[in-house]
């Protein structure tokens, strides 16, 4: 059916100006290229959908007709495709494009095309593992001294970047490194990752589980945050060790350091795993969504009349409009009612102390 297909174009804009710096193999890490969510998705996909002899091409503008394929910090809010247009929108963890028919999602959780919203048709993809991945090391053998973290330090709980926490990795004979970005493909050196946004129980609906895929490829133990994209690709216990506060991930980093035997069984499993997102299976399902669902969709929107594509948009706006007022209203709402529980905190405080005052004898 390859030969059959409509234009597809991955747009990034003004690629042109870096014709130049752009790898011909995808396995090559750039690190200040694949750090940015455009290039990870668009370029990534792009050159290896390439590789695979699958026909697309590279485009530094939209063109007027065709299957486009997008990130969605490349769109600008008030683009509206063309009648002969089908917006494919890489989300990553923005808001949806109110004019895009399809969104790629990158978590099976993500949780605005679910129920109400289904105006948006949306379909699931995994993220690419690490570019040029470096598993780690053989020759390290049994060894199990460096815990890592590999990504923004923003992104790390606060808990974890103390003096305490460091002071109390040292107890336990281990070191932690928030690897530096230009590392970010290397684990030669690492013994075990350790990857927690928060402890607050967030369950960070709209974001991969790259990390996951890649500890799974590196040969390395991953101690994650309790997030649905995780949970979503957990088939056993030896998947990673899930944790929510900060004692538990001492408990995992003491069982993984004592326990050989339990952490061997981690990354055979992981092994195993890694399977499942080598780039030519991820590939095998880029093609089956182009084809099976894209393609199809772009079919159907060609033979749409055009007022009745403009209506479809100002559903999607209208809609788009909704899912931000109820974000809003609930963002509203958890603060007011943490503001409670810290003010129910605060009295409970006051009250026990002046009982335990009234109750000094004097």
């Amino acid at each position: 059916m390859a030969n059959n297909l409509p234009p597809i174009y991955f747009y990034l804009p003004n690629w042109e100006n870096l014709a130049d710096t752009i790898p011909k193999d995808p396995d090559i890490y750039l690190p200040g290229m694949y750090q940015d969510g455009v290039y990870c998705w668009i370029l990534q996909t792009y050159l290896r959908l390439k590789a695979d002899n699958f026909p697309c091409e590279l485009v530094g503008a939209i063109p007027t007709e065709g299957i486009v394929l997008a990130h969605r910090s490349s769109l600008v809010d008030n683009f509206r495709p063309g009648a002969k247009i089908l917006l494919v929108c890489m989300l990553a963890d923005k808001a949806p494009h109110p004019n895009a028919q399809i969104h790629i999602v990158l978590n099976r959780q993500e949780g605005i095309f679910k129920n109400s919203e289904k105006i948006w048709q949306s379909a699931y993809m995994p993220h690419w593992r690490q570019p040029g991945l470096i598993p780690r090391n053989a020759s390290r053998g049994d060894k199990f001294e460096n815990v890592a973290y590999f990504g923004h330090e923003r992104n790390l709980a606060p808990e974890l970047k103390t003096a305490t926490w460091n002071k109390q990795l040292h107890e336990l004979g281990l070191n932690f490194q928030i690897v530096n970005r230009d590392r970010w493909h290397d684990f030669s050196n690492v013994d075990v990752v350790l990857a927690v946004r928060s402890f607050d129980n967030q369950d960070y609906a709209n974001k991969p589980a790259t990390k996951l895929y890649n500890v799974w490829h590196a040969g390395v133990p991953a101690i994650l945050g309790r997030e649905t994209a995780y949970q979503a690709e957990r088939k056993s216990d030896l998947d990673y060790i899930e944790v929510s506060s900060l004692n538990e991930v001492l408990v995992a980093l003491k069982r993984l350091r004592d326990e050989q035997n339990f952490r061997n069984a981690m990354v055979e499993n992981g092994r195993i795993r890694a399977e499942e997102t080598k780039p030519e299976n991820v590939v095998k399902q880029w093609r089956n969504f182009i084809i099976e669902e894209a393609v199809p969709a772009y079919e159907s929107w060609c033979n749409t009349p055009r007022w009745k594509q403009k209506t479809l948009f100002q559903q999607q706006f209208l809609s788009l409009k909704m899912r931000n007022a109820r974000i809003n209203l609930q963002t509203q709402m958890n603060s007011f009612f943490s503001l409670l529980r810290t003010s129910n905190k605060l009295i409970a405080t006051i009250i026990i102390y002046f009982s335990s005052i009234s109750s000094i004898n004097y």
